[in-house]
């Protein structure tokens, strides 16, 4: 008797209220490749994206995806038996109760019992052999050209892995800790990069002002994208950023922002940020520090009177 064994199959399709390119976004760093690998993945029928799995290996494999937004499905893998004898026994077992209509073992399209599939054109009983000469082996190598290889395609690494860091993106998710870290290091090199341009305008004027002009918009940006990946860890979209512009509520929400923990587990955004390290904890201190340099000097400082020079 063998144990059974379950495929991850994948036909396109997403789960509810998951965009189509964060799902993909969200299928790449899952699967360590680029969007064009996970492109292929789509418009293309059923797509085996795992094989040989044990069940409670191939729960934990469909968790993944869905967590990612792709709506896989699990079915048995008749392909992993050591043996064709019990897959011949059962087939004659069922055309004897059952219309003559078979399932692809590899691309699981339905068609009249044939030995060759319509779809994908294997020669279905070579299909099996081969299959059962790869489950005998210590790891399965599949000759990626052949008809009767098994999709290369498998998820990389732990599912509950991290999600890849990325400042100068609006996609991603950081937590608490690394936006207080991300902001003080941008707040530093801006304040260091006016300062140069405070001193350019002694030699232009004109120089001085473009320069500060340009540091300014990058500052901007860079706070966007680091504001959205905030946002995210938190689950929400990252429009909600314009909130800021608002008087008096904008200040409040950029404090909710830094108190509100993010989601441990993984959301429509992609997997939980990585842990914190020692670097990102001094440097969340020093964006802490700048912030409340900058907001008390903001306070204190004397508002200018018209006509006063």
């Amino acid at each position: 008797m063998t144990h059974a064994h379950y495929k991850i199959m994948f036909d396109g399709e997403l789960m509810p209220e998951m965009p189509l390119d964060t799902v993909k976004d969200n299928l790449a760093r899952l699967f360590k490749t680029d969007r064009r690998q996970i492109d292929n993945l789509f418009g293309r029928g059923p797509v085996a994206l795992k094989r040989a799995l044990p069940e409670e290996q191939a729960e934990r494999y469909l968790q993944a995806l869905r967590q990612a937004g792709a709506a896989a499905r699990k079915e048995p893998d008749l392909s992993a038996s050591l043996s064709l004898e019990p897959i011949v026994e059962e087939s004659a077992a069922a055309s004897e109760t059952q219309p003559a209509n078979m399932v692809c073992p590899k691309c699981g399209h339905r068609q009249p019992r044939t030995a060759e599939c319509s779809s994908c054109g294997i020669i279905i009983e070579k299909y099996l052999a081969r299959q059962a000469e790869l489950a005998a082996l210590p790891e399965r190598k599949a000759d990626a050209g052949s008809p009767y290889a098994p999709p290369l395609s498998q998820v990389a690494g732990n599912p509950d892995e991290y999600s890849t860091l990325k400042v100068f993106s609006v996609a991603g998710r950081i937590g608490r800790l690394r936006y207080l870290a991300w902001s003080g290091v941008l707040l530093a090199a801006a304040s260091g990069l006016f300062l140069l341009a405070a001193l350019l305008m002694f030699l232009s004027s004109t120089l001085g002002i473009f320069l500060m002009v340009v540091i300014g918009i990058a500052m901007a940006v860079v706070s966007v994208q680091i504001g959205a990946q905030r946002l995210h860890d938190i689950g929400w979209t990252g429009w909600l950023l314009l909130v800021n512009l608002i008087p008096v509520l904008g200040t409040l929400f950029a404090l909710v922002m830094l108190a509100l923990p993010g989601n441990k587990e993984a959301n429509r955004f992609g997997p939980p940020p990585p842990p914190n390290t020692r670097a990102v904890k001094a440097l969340a201190v020093l964006g802490l520090i700048l912030g409340a340099i900058l907001g008390v000097s903001t306070v204190l400082s004397p508002p200018s009177l018209p006509g006063v020079g």
